[in-house]
């Protein structure tokens, strides 16, 4: 669902293409049979971009952690097992890496009945894991932070490890476009500090619109990407004082270049800006997972939150000016990024193997 799962399985494939190693990215999705995927992922575009208050009701129902009990992603999921066996068969994995949930459900039933040869590792891309995660039967978790850690290892009995994200070499180096980038924004607003408003790759956000002229009234120059939504990007294009880039293929350059990003989903988004070394404000976040994944950034101190309009303003004039308040945030984000995820999964295909 949206980029980021694709994002984080890429650059896993990367990695072990690079270290000489065979990566297949899958996409669980496709593996569901009559049609069912792409109906999936149509329905929750459709909610989180018009009817939040739907996913907001479908996470408290179906993901949100707590002691009542709640349908299982297994039954949905295991509808895609006879493909993933099969693929894992033909191939001669040693390892399966879901990153994303129902993955991790269908890896999780299929290790605990024999059904699976190969270990599964499941690679958690949130802040706020939620249950459809979680699966005993899976042989590895891996974390982006050891609160999120902790709160696997008290619901599944198997190894859990904190390796912090998962994001490509160009976000954590300088980025050499990054000079392009600013002399774009200094050719649109000169003067005026650049603020990233991110909607995801589906384009998904609340009052985008109403924030971008806030930003441009104030005195900064707001940034907006729309992913692949071109009505939103179309209604958006002719605000006064505001860039909107088409699909941005540089992001690396783009978010170097800027001086705090405006996020909603605590997403792939939020965690390259933080490697980057670009400051978080989560605001007016996305209902479910995305809203709680923006309290948990905040509560971290990798990010801020603002709830309102005003709030909103003192947080980017803090952590746009140059300074100590902006480089401890800096800091505090870049700490996330400990240790190689790939390292942990060919370790368990080895131990597997012998």
């Amino acid at each position: 669902m949206g980029a980021g799962h694709d994002t984080v399985a890429r650059e896993l494939a990367r990695r072990a293409r690079e270290q000489g190693h065979d990566a297949r990215v899958v996409d669980l999705l496709r593996l569901l049979p009559y049609g069912l995927g792409t109906g999936l992922r149509r329905s929750y575009r459709s909610s989180v971009r018009h009817f939040p208050w739907m996913y907001a009701g479908l996470y408290r129902a179906l993901l949100r952690p707590g002691p009542r009990r709640r349908p299982s992603g297994v039954p949905l999921a295991r509808l895609a097992a006879r493909r993933l066996t099969e693929l894992a068969e033909h191939t001669g994995a040693d390892v399966v890496v879901p990153v994303f949930h129902l993955a991790a459900q269908l890896t999780g039933h299929l290790r605990a009945r024999g059904g699976l040869r190969p270990p599964s590792a499941v690679l958690v891309t949130d802040f706020a894991v939620h249950r459809q995660w979680l699966h005993p039967g899976n042989d590895l978790y891996l974390c982006l932070t050891d609160d999120v850690a902790r709160e696997v290892g008290r619901c599944v009995p198997v190894p859990v490890e904190t390796t912090g994200p998962v994001v490509a070499p160009g976000f954590l180096a300088p980025a050499a476009a990054a000079a392009s980038w600013r002399r774009r924004f200094e050719a649109c607003a000169p003067g005026r500090p650049p603020v990233v408003l991110s909607a995801g790759a589906w384009g998904a956000a609340s009052e985008l619109e109403g924030t971008a002229r806030l930003l441009a009234g104030a005195g900064f120059l707001p940034v907006v990407l729309c992913g692949r939504n071109e009505r939103l990007r179309t209604r958006l294009a002719g605000l006064p004082g505001t860039l909107v880039p088409d699909w941005v293929t540089d992001m690396p350059g783009l978010l170097c270049a800027a001086r705090v990003l405006v996020d909603n989903a605590a997403g792939q988004t939020a965690v390259q800006a933080l490697a980057c070394g670009l400051p978080v404000v989560g605001y007016r976040p996305l209902p479910g997972h995305g809203a709680e994944g923006v309290r948990r950034m905040a509560a971290l101190g990798v990010s801020e939150t603002a709830a309102d309009a005003a709030a909103l303003l003192r947080a980017l004039r803090r952590l746009s000016a140059d300074g100590a308040y902006r480089e401890h945030r800096i800091a505090r984000g870049r700490r996330l990024f400990r240790e190689d995820a790939l390292a942990r999964v060919t370790a368990l295909a080895g131990m597997s193997s012998e």
